[in-house]
């Protein structure tokens, strides 16, 4: 009798410039196989086409009919990358029993930035009990935020403890705007209200790129007639499913990373090792110890804002191949700086678009001065014209200038006022720009041969013009600067890999990295007093361009770095051998003697016996992480339940506080019959 085939698992990862796919079995050994692999550029303007460019890439290779792939499942930087770059759909944040006060904690006035706030009186004190709610100025509100935003953000007073009033506030938005809402206890039931609010605020903003990104993977399968269910990665490795993904899309910030984590493991076999994964935008940097990455209980920071997503203790830097290339500012013999904001590389750019950016960059250097614009390019990303909806006056008259097409920014811009506009349009997400990159460098270098080789030249050529302190060009050749601008890139590598190991040792990592003394190590200077560091494990270097920047790694950290064979998909394949896992939580806590109150899910409700309370509260976060399991695309989880006390003695007699029971449910996703 033939053996039944075991069955085929397709991993996509969406990058900020590049979507990658692998086909894996699990037949192969004890870490399957490989079965083909390939890449594509990330389509922005329509997802779909850069995920078939892949998948379809990997079908042929390994002439697989489409029907015998029983999972899909899609690791993403897309949410990681618009936090770093400060982009995101428009939200209006709806605070309840909040005061204005309250935006100046936890950066959440910055990350807030331009986009609307209602304060509504309201809330719920630490054992749940309410205020008088009021909707009004929200329901007066709410003709204008709707015809203005793409969603909403609501966070009231102790939501984790009674979510009444966020319910309500939800209800009424999606009955008189249709939009989606994001209430903050669907995401963490920890305390910190303006904390909490900056996480929701982030989840509202980044709904639309994620429920693109799903909708675009899902029509592509129906398409390629693969009957599969569809996974996400989310930030701390596990999987859940794509319509768990679309409602908290917050929680897939850092999968791409994550998953790099469970591939990197997968891969090597190393338990103890850095994992840096350089891309096109960032460069993540994070610890294995024992075979599991280390997790940030208090939670995720991405751009400068620190959430309450659980997540992998990673540290993310604006730093990749596509990150913009600049100088310092006002110095003799200016510093090459990189990032942290990612561009279109200019070789990229002329194999999408030839002479139209050729041409100009021809024109620009035959020019007798370099001019402050050269080399750079606006276009649109292509994001639906209703994600442009908010804009003033002269933001809408410079965004309708600008095109699909690259347009040379000497050309688009007539004042210093227009670059602060222009720069809120990439804000936005609207609008790109293009310019010189270390990818560029490595094209001018031939160690690179994606795009093309000639808009690198030209626009190394025009950066090597750019005068330094002395008003001396800065390079005597777009060889040498290409040069340069590569081994600041490893060089940079190398002090965000060391920063992260200090900051993990319980030191300011970037302090001390910055330190006379570690400087002089790094660079192995030579001295009376010989100086060194090293790391106390090696380097797992992940990425398609981690064997051109990493190759001078080692040297500069102190111990090997290993770039495995299958580096370049690290991310596809870490997302398919991965595992589901959602947790849920209660509160058991005393508002006056005798009274126990159970916060649970959306319910709150009280009993008179602490035994009993308990064991409600055990048998809610059972039935809710089992229902959440089930959502997040498992049938077979196994369920832990765990729960710790907080008493106090007086006067020898126990004292009841507050219990917190914790659920979690966790199993391999179910695969297609």
């Amino acid at each position: 009798m033939t053996a039944k085939p075991k069955p085929l698992f397709l991993g996509i990862d969406t990058g900020g410039t590049y979507t990658d796919a692998v086909l894996w079995s699990e037949q192969g050994g004890p870490k399957g196989k490989v079965l083909a692999k390939a890449k594509a550029l990330t389509t922005r303007h329509d997802l779909a086409v850069g995920i078939s460019g892949a998948v379809d890439a990997v079908l042929g290779k390994s002439a697989t009919d489409p029907a015998a792939i029983k999972l899909v499942s899609m690791s993403t930087t897309l949410a990681t990358n618009a936090l770093v770059e400060g982009q995101g759909g428009r939200v209006a944040l709806i605070m309840i029993g909040f005061t204005g006060a309250d935006l100046a904690r936890d950066g959440l006035k910055t990350a807030l930035g331009t986009d609307p706030v209602v304060f509504c009186p309201g809330g719920h004190d630490v054992h749940g009990n309410a205020a008088k709610l009021d909707l009004s100025g929200l329901e007066a509100a709410l003709p204008e935020l709707g015809a203005s935003v793409s969603g909403f953000a609501v966070c009231a007073y102790f939501a984790t403890r009674n979510p009444a009033h966020e319910l309500a506030a939800r209800d009424l938005i999606r009955e008189k705007t249709g939009l989606p809402v994001t209430a903050s206890h669907e995401l963490s039931a920890k305390l910190g209200g303006p904390r909490r609010a900056l996480t929701t605020l982030l989840n509202a903003r980044l709904i639309s790129m994620i429920d693109r990104l799903v909708a675009a993977t899902e029509r592509f399968l129906e398409a390629r007639n693969i009957v599969a269910p569809l996974m996400v990665v989310r930030g701390d490795g596990a999987l859940v499913s794509a319509a768990f993904a679309r409602q908290r899309p917050i929680e897939t910030i850092l999968s791409g990373p994550a998953a790099s984590l469970v591939g990197a493991r997968h891969m090597t076999g190393l338990d103890n090792a850095m994992v840096s994964d350089i891309g096109g935008t960032t460069t993540d940097v994070a610890v294995l110890d024992g075979g599991r990455p280390r997790l940030d209980p208090e939670g995720a920071t991405v751009g400068g804002f620190r959430t309450m997503v659980e997540a992998v203790a990673m540290r993310t830097f604006g730093l990749g191949g596509d990150s913009e290339v600049a100088l310092e500012d006002g110095a003799l013999n200016p510093k090459i700086l990189l990032g942290p904001r990612r561009l279109v590389p200019l070789a990229l750019a002329g194999m999408m678009h030839g002479a139209s950016v050729t041409s100009e960059l021809e024109r620009q250097l035959r020019a007798p001065n370099p001019g402050r614009m050269d080399g750079r390019f606006a276009l649109r990303t292509g994001v639906p014209d209703r994600l442009a909806a908010g804009l003033t006056a002269p933001e809408a008259k410079l965004y309708e200038q600008i095109g699909a097409v690259p347009l040379a920014i000497d050309r688009l811009l007539t004042s210093n006022a227009q670059n602060a506009t222009l720069n809120r349009l990439v804000s936005r997400g609207l609008v790109h720009i293009s310019g010189f990159t270390p990818s560029d460098a490595a094209h001018m270098l031939g160690k690179q041969a994606n795009w093309d080789p000639l808009a690198a030249r030209l626009g190394a050529e025009l950066f090597a013009r750019k005068r330094d302190g002395r008003g001396q060009y800065i390079a005597p050749s777009p060889e040498v600067i290409s040069e340069r601008v590569l081994l600041t890139l490893t060089r940079w590598s190398a002090e965000y890999i060391l920063e992260t190991a200090f900051a993990e040792d319980g030191l300011d990592g970037a302090a001390t990295v910055a330190h006379a003394l570690v400087q002089r190590a790094v660079d192995s200077h030579p001295g009376i007093a010989r100086l060194s560091v090293a790391l106390d494990r090696p380097v797992i270097g992940l990425g398609a361009s981690a064997p051109l920047h990493y190759a001078g790694l080692a040297e500069l950290v102190g111990n090997e770095c290993v770039v495995p064979e299958d580096t370049d998909v690290a991310n596809a394949l870490g997302a398919v051998v991965g595992q589901v896992r959602v947790s849920a939580e209660a509160r058991v806590n005393q508002p006056k003697e005798g009274l126990f109150r159970v916060a649970s899910g959306q319910t709150v409700r009280d009993f008179t016996d602490e035994a009993k309370a308990i064991a409600a509260a055990e048998a809610d976060v059972r039935a809710i992480v089992a229902a959440r399991a089930k959502d997040a695309g498992t049938d077979n989880a196994e369920i832990d339940v765990s729960t710790e006390f907080k008493v106090s003695t007086v006067e020898a007699q126990r004292m009841f506080i507050e219990a917190h029971v914790v659920a979690v449910a966790s199993g391999r996703p179910r695969i297609a019959v």
